[in-house]
């Protein structure tokens, strides 16, 4: 096995602030550094590719020292051959330097580019994933941040992946994930094949990152790193703890979401893992398989504040004697959380058949396993369908009735959300219901189940005519309503809330880092202000520059920045759009064409030196159409979606409002078909 002693490594800089969804906050500016992509031999396109995906230019280099403040906002690109020589002595308060490795070119990467390297970047050539390099640069670089968003879920679950190889996971990756927010990779129960036909103790590190690249590349979940030790119900060695410091350091290179460093370890070793961290989140755990370990015991109220000093979550697994230590164990979460206010969050459960009640309880990250796994990864581990099932026996998740209100053609999704709900084991009905005269959403709302709704067309937000209800940031400047949220308990109060600005702004974000918007053109086209509302609001949510509208003028809080075309003349003065969105009717899609011609890529220069042009199109019409808008697009250079994409990412949003669990995007474009939009 091929591996390098890491010397203590630069911190990545932590993003000030991150683009996370809540309340509609914008997008952060994370790292501001400069970006250098170190390449392969013949591999100088993929620093176009980052650099396209940042929506910034780029440049070669031939070393780092040729790299000045000057180049801030471009991407720069420097072969692995010359980046050898003075990758160590690089300002690295300027810059942040990304080992990007084909590893169609071999395994391992070079090892001394790996260890100096801020990040390490490892893809296929064919087939490649552009939204995986997406999903990594936005979030190395601080941009994005799933753990913004999953603190404030009431509950979160993962699910671990133990297969000996997870290319055996992938076919079935859409339905085990359903329901998890995070997915884990057990590194301790990889079994790299040797050439003698054994196995390698200790798979390499090689053999590693080539699993979490397949894993990454096929699931938009977080990852979860685990080495989990002998000792621990796992199988890696604790003779060298050095040997973990390696693969969980390189772990945060590889741009994982969460790292899972044991309390065990030497406290040098968690202190430099958690100063290291990038925006990778530790959680820090512990796990006490000799069946003596007591809840009550000043032991337990000791390791949860060792495990604090170097975490973002402490993770504290038993093994219990007898049911009692269920209530055990609630008492001290609730010590915990009272002695705790601003965290770290505690994700702790028995392990076990006696230890189920407690999973049922817990609310932070609690594993979960699939009956398509081969092996649960902790005695008594549950599924989330179970753990569902669990809670709604002990009155914890109440049956309520939750529904699609709208009209039959606009609300296919009542089959689908019944899937859902029965892959989940939710107890819930779901029933699509015309809305009828003014007030009927009223009538729904005040059911004693009443557990939701969404709402297509959506309810104005000036006029929604529901008691107890209030708004949501973004559906009250977007000026509509299509989900309602039941919250509290008795008496019930509702939040109108708006899902179809995060759906579109995942769709915009799915291949371009958010950064790519800040500051640039948009066009969005549309019968009227209130099918566009969402879309503006959207990019302003990416920051983006000037909006120019064809068929309306914008109103009201979204007006500002937002400028009307007039005539052939205006048009042909703005600059190159980044975006071209068109909320038009199906009727009249194709009058998106001439636009998208007139601004076609194709008709400019590949002049590197300047800002990435046109790119990204979105068709958010949803039915018959005259022309093929989508065709278009491709044929003249922009990266098109269509209505399938923002709808599956609407209904993923949707579905987290509703029932506040996550069901992911590829798993509704799976099982939704065609009929579903």
């Amino acid at each position: 096995m091929t591996t390098k002693q890491l010397q203590d490594a630069p911190t990545p800089a932590r993003p000030k602030s991150t683009n996370g969804v809540i309340n509609g906050t914008k997008a952060g500016t994370g790292d501001t550094r400069i970006v250098v992509i170190i390449y392969g031999p013949g591999q100088e396109k993929i620093v176009s590719v980052f650099a396209d995906v940042l929506g910034k230019p780029h440049r070669l280099a031939q070393s780092f020292q040729a790299v000045g403040g000057e180049d801030h906002g471009t991407v720069i690109g420097i072969g692995a051959s010359d980046a050898k020589a003075d990758i160590g002595a690089r300002n690295k308060m300027l810059m942040v330097a990304i080992n990007a490795h084909c590893v169609n070119l071999g395994m391992p990467p070079d090892v001394d580019l790996s260890a100096a390297s801020d990040y390490e970047f490892l893809y296929t050539e064919q087939p490649f994933f552009r939204r995986d390099l997406s999903r990594f640069i936005a979030f190395t670089l601080g941009q994005i941040s799933h753990h913004e968003a999953l603190i404030t879920k009431p509950r979160t679950y993962f699910i671990s992946t133990t297969f000996p190889d997870v290319r055996t996971a992938l076919s079935n990756l859409d339905i085990l994930s359903v329901g998890s927010d995070a997915v884990e990779i057990r590194v301790d129960l990889l079994k790299e094949p040797l050439p003698d036909g054994t196995f390698s103790s200790v798979p390499s590190m090689s053999y590693v990152g080539e699993q979490v690249m397949l894993l990454r590349q096929r699931t938009e979940l977080p990852i979860i790193f685990t080495t989990r030790c002998t000792r621990e119900n796992g199988r890696f060695p604790m003779d060298n703890p050095e040997l973990y410091y390696q693969y969980l350091y390189r772990a945060i290179q590889w741009g994982c979401e969460y790292v899972d460093v044991e309390i065990w370890l030497p406290e040098d070793i968690r202190r430099r893992l958690y100063e290291q961290r990038g925006n990778s989140r530790i959680i820090s755990a512990f796990h006490d398989f000799s069946g003596t370990f007591k809840w009550p015991s000043p032991e337990a109220q000791s390791i949860f504040q060792e495990s604090k000093k170097y975490g973002d979550i402490v993770k504290m697994i038993t093994i219990i004697n007898s049911m009692s230590e269920n209530y055990e164990l609630e008492y001290f979460r609730s010590q915990i959380k009272t002695n705790n206010p601003d965290g770290p969050p505690l994700s702790a459960v028995n392990m076990g058949q006696l230890g189920q009640f407690s999973r049922a309880l817990n609310t932070v990250f609690s594993p979960i396993t699939h009956p398509l796994l081969p092996i649960v990864a902790a005695p008594g581990q549950m599924s989330a369908a179970e753990i569902n099932g669990a809670l709604s026996t002990m009155g914890q998740l109440p049956k309520k009735n939750i529904y699609a209100i709208g009209s039959f053609r606009s609300t296919p999704q009542a089959t689908f959300f019944e899937k859902c709900f029965n892959e989940l084991g939710l107890p819930h009905n779901f029933a699509t219901v015309d809305r009828g005269v003014k007030g009927s959403v009223e009538a729904f709302c005040l059911q004693p189940n009443f557990g939701g709704a969404y709402i297509n067309p959506p309810l104005p937000a000036s006029q929604p005519n529901i008691p107890q209800l209030s708004l949501s940031d973004a559906a009250r400047t977007i000026g509509a309503i299509d989900t309602i949220v039941v919250r509290g308990e008795g008496a019930f109060s509702f939040i109108g809330d708006n899902a179809t600005w995060k759906g579109i702004r995942a769709t915009l974000t799915r291949d371009f880092a958010p950064s790519a918007y800040k500051d640039r053109a948009a066009i969005i086209l549309s019968s009227n202000g209130e099918d566009a509302a969402s879309v503006i609001f959207a990019l302003r949510s990416l920051n983006i520059g000037k909006i120019y509208t064809v068929g309306f003028k914008a109103q009201g809080p979204l007006a500002s920045g937002v400028e009307p075309f007039t005539s052939i003349e205006s048009v042909q003065r703005v600059d190159q759009p980044f975006a071209i969105i068109s909320a038009l009717p199906p009727d009249k899609s194709h009058l998106v064409q001439p636009l998208l011609r007139h601004f076609s890529n194709g008709k400019h220069t590949s002049n590197s030196h300047l800002p990435g042009l046109g790119k990204v199109f979105v068709d958010l019409a949803n039915g018959p159409r005259k022309g093929d808008p989508l065709a278009v697009a491709e044929q003249s250079g922009w990266t098109a979606y269509g209505v399938a994409d923002t709808s599956a990412f609407t209904t993923v949003e949707t579905l987290r409002l509703l029932v506040g669990q996550n069901v992911p995007y590829s798993f509704v474009r799976l099982a939704g078909g065609r009929g579903l939009y």
